[in-house]
């Protein structure tokens, strides 16, 4: 059985050196990284990480549980299993010989990819979409000669209300929380009196 890519979305306290040491128990773990995107939330003090990481489920259950010791982790979801929107941003730079370039627009059209550049000898796409729709646009693409690309981390939210929501991150209580059944609100370890 081949690896599972897993999103795990973290929320954390909006604090310097967070993403440092989240990103640094993936390095002393041995975890790969596939992809990592970091943004705050609507509450300034809080900010989201989305994570993607591949192995068999023990190993992502693994994770998640050494994310939760983290003293600035206030929740960790990992949402392999739940409906969810998931995005990613592609940059790709196309050779676009003048020939060819009727050909790149009718496919960059099926993909609802935006041309962002036009030169003599190139073009570039902005696409977005989950991973697959990406990694599909990038298949279509390379027989035509890639020159460059760039891309954004995903990004994934729940498609349901829950305990990621960043309406419940807001709603942080002023006495020290009491732990959910799966043990991962840690906001009673949070040292700041304002939370």
């Amino acid at each position: 059985m081949s690896d599972q890519l897993s999103p795990i979305s973290v929320l954390v306290r909006n604090e310097p050196g967070v993403l440092s040491r989240v990103s640094g128990l993936f390095a002393r773990r041995g975890f790969n990284i596939l992809s990592l995107a970091v943004g705050e939330t609507d509450d300034p003090r809080v900010s989201r990480i989305n994570v993607v990481v591949a192995g068999e489920p023990p190993i992502i259950e693994q994770v998640v549980k050494q994310l939760k010791r983290l003293v600035s982790v206030i929740k960790v979801s990992d949402l392999s299993d739940t409906p969810r929107v998931e995005r990613g941003l592609l940059l790709i730079k196309v050779k676009a010989d003048p020939a060819e370039r009727g050909k790149l627009l009718q496919l960059a059209d099926i993909f609802r990819a935006r041309v962002d550049h036009v030169d003599n000898d190139c073009l570039v796409f902005e696409v977005s979409g989950n991973r697959n729709k990406v990694e599909a646009f990038i298949d279509v693409m390379r027989p035509h000669g890639i020159l460059e690309m760039a891309r954004t981390g995903q990004i994934a939210l729940s498609r349901q209300m829950g305990p990621m929501s960043d309406y419940w991150a807001s709603q942080m209580p002023e006495e020290p929380a009491e732990e959910s059944e799966d043990g991962t609100y840690n906001i009673s370890r949070a040292p700041d009196p304002n939370w």
